[in-house]
């Protein structure tokens, strides 16, 4: 069986660059679906592609408030051929604090639920969503994450849907991941991934 990841990784190279010199590669999907795993994964396969958070960028009081730091700090650096750095929220502290380095790379990704919305698709040379039903993703999460944390993941789910409802996403995936089964799977629009082929993630 060949790699997925190792295959999908070299037909994202093959992509023509889509900010600058970059491919931009969004992975997308319902919060707890498993974008931060495989992308890790997916980076790994880049060998070491830069990977941008967007739980990084959003904030309690902006949760999909987060295009125009993603814009000005990310894409306009890359697209005028410079590493780029953002600041990182502390979830914990409710404030930014830090930065992260987005280093100039043939491919970069960004994860996170809304990576590849209406106003980033311009600067997108993928599309890759993570195909698992809002409410299984949700319950991964809430298993993750505690009850503790019952009360936001409330919050979010609300904030999602309505996202989801107004700027979806999953119609202009070129490629799924298939968050039960790990089949790398054809997208819904645009020329689709090679033959379905399958990685283990099973466990994100």
């Amino acid at each position: 069986m060949p790699d997925a990841v190792g295959a999908l990784a070299a037909e994202l190279r093959a992509l023509p660059p889509s900010c600058g010199s970059v491919r931009l590669v969004a992975v997308d999907g319902h919060a707890g679906s498993g974008k931060t795993t495989f992308a890790g994964r997916l980076a790994a396969a880049l060998g070491g592609a830069p990977v941008v958070h967007l739980d990084d960028l959003a904030t309690h009081t902006e949760l999909f408030e987060w295009t125009g730091r993603l814009r000005e700090q990310v894409l306009e650096p890359l697209a005028a051929g410079r590493d780029a750095e953002h600041l990182v929220y502390d979830w914990t502290l409710r404030r930014f604090e830090g930065a992260a380095r987005v280093p100039l790379a043939p491919v970069v990704l960004v994860e996170g639920v809304g990576a590849g919305r209406r106003e980033v698709r311009p600067w997108l040379a993928r599309v890759i969503w993570m195909e698992l039903e809002a409410a299984v993703a949700r319950r991964r999460g809430e298993e993750r994450d505690g009850p503790e944390l019952a009360g936001f993941w409330a919050r979010w789910a609300r904030a999602e849907a309505a996202h989801f409802a107004v700027d979806p996403s999953r119609p202009y995936a070129a490629t799924r991941v298939d968050g039960v089964t790990g089949r790398i799977l054809p997208g819904t629009v645009g020329e689709p991934s090679t033959s379905p082929l399958t990685c283990d993630i099973t466990r994100i």
